[in-house]
């Protein structure tokens, strides 16, 4: 039975790519069980990678924001979700996802037909995810097929060639899927637009301990303070100063729980001059205060 894999936090890079590695060179696929309520912060961040995902709602309901969209699933739901698309995980419960996540080459070699006919339409479609429910005629067999992926890789004996089949079977109905929504294409953020906003992003968290205004952040890529705000709000659903905010209360918090400094001086350190609204912000973003935080956390 292949392990199903689990962590608590989304390890990336500073451009926000993914740095866990989704199976390996030979066989670059990976089948994960996990439940957003157990990572850090209740969701799982902001991330990409050039690998393609599929994720259902096997529990509770969850928010995924996927680009400049936000959607609401819940139990019994499934999402696709393209590559170098940055999206975000989120839920105010216990939302158990079994998801897997694999590079395209899995199916087919980039020279060969299949890819070029099949695949690559798919990647470069303007479709920066698909969302399925067995209420849509035709989705249910998605969806059915997802489950046998799933159920595959949960067998004591996993046999990588059938999992492959049905990841072909399933491509196939996303292909006839996308050919469908090509007709009547949504809006698709620039690869140009994210590159600006994962550069405003590297500013903040490179200098967040410094004082920082929104001017500031724009400049880094020649916008107006208007445009940056619009680039923050259209695919973030957050202001950057707010971003700026939410970053530097989450570094706080791990310094909370990883040394012994003063609750004054973590304010300090994460570009918070006023102790008094560290402190509301803080009770706000987590329920406690810091000092409760660090309680609750064994120190």
């Amino acid at each position: 039975m292949q392990m199903k894999e689990r962590y608590n936090k989304t390890i990336t890079d500073e451009s926000l790519r993914e740095t866990v590695q989704h199976g390996s060179e030979e066989y670059p696929f990976r089948y994960y069980l996990e439940d957003i309520w157990l990572f850090d912060f209740h969701c799982i961040d902001w991330h990409w990678h050039p690998e393609v995902e599929f994720v259902y709602i096997k529990k509770g309901t969850a928010e995924f924001l996927i680009g400049s969209n936000k959607y609401t699933l819940s139990a019994g739901t499934g999402i696709f979700i393209n590559t170098q698309i940055i999206h975000r995980f989120e839920s105010s419960e216990s939302a158990v996802i079994p998801n897997i996540v694999f590079s395209p080459l899995v199916l087919a070699q980039e020279e060969s037909l299949i890819y070029q006919k099949y695949i690559r339409p798919v990647l470069e479609s303007c479709a920066e995810c698909l969302i399925f429910s067995s209420e849509i005629p035709g989705q249910n067999d998605i969806l059915n097929t997802l489950l046998s992926i799933f159920d595959m890789q949960e067998s004591e004996d996993v046999n990588e060639i059938e999992t492959v089949a049905l990841l072909l079977r399933l491509w196939n109905m996303i292909y006839k899927e996308i050919c469908i929504t090509e007709k009547n294409p949504a809006p698709h953020s620039s690869a140009h637009t994210q590159a600006r906003l994962q550069i405003m992003m590297q500013y903040i968290h490179k200098n967040y301990p410094q004082q920082i205004s929104l001017e500031d952040i724009a400049k880094t890529v020649m916008l107006s303070k208007s445009s940056a705000l619009s680039i923050f709000n259209r695919n973030l659903h957050i202001s950057p100063v707010n971003y700026l905010v939410n970053y530097r209360l989450k570094r706080a918090a791990k310094l909370l729980v990883t040394t012994q400094n003063s609750v004054s001086s973590i304010a300090r350190d994460t570009g918070f001059e006023n102790i008094g609204y560290f402190c509301r912000r803080f009770k706000k973003t987590f329920g406690v205060t810091p000092v409760e935080y660090r309680t609750k956390a064994g120190r």
